[in-house]
């Protein structure tokens, strides 16, 4: 997608979402990150809910940590890789008060370095408790930016670095979160949403859907 057409898609996005945000909901960075590890293979609102009693009960490196193994796994075993996410989650927190204070580190390399947290999680936090301009490409962005042409790439990296090097400076920092609500409200994996899409004239999806399609899947 050439920078001019670039350009006009994320002003309609952000004309009709001037502030977008996560739908996980945190008060501090450290909740943030607790809800993204346990966001892997789970929808926000499975996360939301666990996290409404976990946090009341537990919401720093510490009082994770004194839950213990089998305390944390009663409050997030209703998602998927419990087990996994528990043991992660302990280990991060320990890190966290050995290094780092019981803070969040804002850097990159220190976040990576924290078990159970890759570059699509580092990012997310990066963006999203600090305010910096970083893309965490899920499976919703990786699907818009290659169907509507944005930035096509075969992997996640690629598609973040063709990204981070077509969208004007001033999207940056909002532009992981209106991609990601685009596609999962308007740009979904089966039925994409293209008769409501506003940014249907830009896009390069050759297989677009019609009204009467959207229609035929509503009552299927």
């Amino acid at each position: 997608m050439n920078a001019q057409n670039c350009g006009e898609l994320f002003a309609r996005l952000r004309a009709v979402n001037p502030h977008p945000t996560t739908e996980l909901i945190y008060r501090t960075p450290f909740e943030l990150l607790v809800a993204v590890m346990l966001s892997a293979q789970a929808t926000d609102k499975q996360v939301n809910q666990v996290t409404q009693t976990l946090f009341q009960i537990a919401n720093s490196p510490a009082a994770i940590l004194a839950l213990g193994e089998e305390g944390l796994k009663r409050h997030i075993r209703s998602l998927g890789l419990f087990n996994t996410k528990a043991r992660h989650l302990l280990q991060t927190c320990a890190i966290l008060l050995e290094r780092h204070g019981g803070e969040i580190p804002r850097d990159r390399a220190a976040l990576e370095a924290l078990p159970g947290v890759g570059r699509k999680t580092a990012n997310v936090v990066l963006n999203t408790a600090f305010g910096e301009p970083t893309l965490a490409v899920d499976t919703h962005i990786f699907r818009v930016a290659n169907r509507t042409g944005i930035a096509p790439g075969k992997t996640p990296l690629a598609v973040e670095q063709g990204l981070m090097r077509c969208i004007p400076a001033p999207f940056l920092q909002h532009a992981h979160h209106w991609l990601i609500l685009h596609g999962r409200y308007v740009c979904t994996a089966r039925r994409p949403r293209c008769p409501d899409c506003i940014i249907a004239d830009l896009c390069a999806y050759p297989d677009k859907t019609t009204a009467a399609q959207a229609r035929t899947s509503a009552h299927a």
